[in-house]
């Protein structure tokens, strides 16, 4: 009687303190997760500079075209440009059950132009001045021209490089621990998978 009576308390404390470590184990794996997003979370800015120079020109025209004043300068644009993924927007799932972890969004790139532009050789007359709706414009269309520029160049390609390189960081712990990374419900299992899945 006492035997069995001890069997019965030993498969007990034996069943309690295995789902206990099994418990803590999880807990220990979806907190060093949580701290490796939040390690990722950050802003990654991806710089560049460009330079142009253009022409513009502006004419007024009066009596019937028979007078024309007209005004111009060369301008000369240096621009910094940034491309950035703020990292901290990202939201995911952690399923502990699964051992899974679901990104849920990715950010979309911010794009900051920061152009300094530079008057040269202005020619103006008092009936055709240079004025802010002159300068709007000029902004406007050197904006532009470097989004369009921006588009065909590497930088944005190279932001996304640092983007995934970020978000690897997640994948291999996932991996590490045994864990599985998703994102459109699609199971990722190395960076060059992660790259292509990540369409932005």
């Amino acid at each position: 009687m006492y035997l069995l009576i001890l069997l019965i308390i030993g498969f007990v404390v034996y069943k309690w303190i295995t789902s206990e470590k099994n418990t803590t184990t999880t807990e220990y794996n979806t907190n060093l997760i949580q701290q490796q997003i939040k390690n990722v979370g950050k802003l990654v800015v991806t710089e560049g500079h460009y330079a142009q120079v253009m022409t513009y020109k502006d004419q007024q025209k009066y009596l019937m075209n028979l007078l024309t004043f007209e005004k111009k300068a060369l301008i000369v644009i240096n621009a910094d440009v940034t491309v950035a993924y703020d990292l901290r927007q990202v939201k995911y799932d952690i399923d502990e059950k699964n051992k899974t972890i679901k990104i849920l969004n990715i950010p979309k790139e911010e794009i900051k132009i920061s152009p300094d532009i530079q008057f040269y050789d202005v020619d103006q007359s008092r009936m055709n001045p240079f004025t802010g709706d002159d300068y709007n414009k000029i902004s406007k269309k050197v904006k532009e021209d470097l989004a369009r520029k921006i588009e065909t160049s590497t930088l944005k390609s190279n932001a996304k490089n640092r983007l995934i390189s970020e978000l690897s960081k997640i994948l291999i712990l996932t991996n590490t621990m045994g864990w599985k990374l998703e994102y459109e419900n699609q199971i990722l299992e190395n960076e060059q998978q992660l790259g292509e899945q990540v369409k932005l």
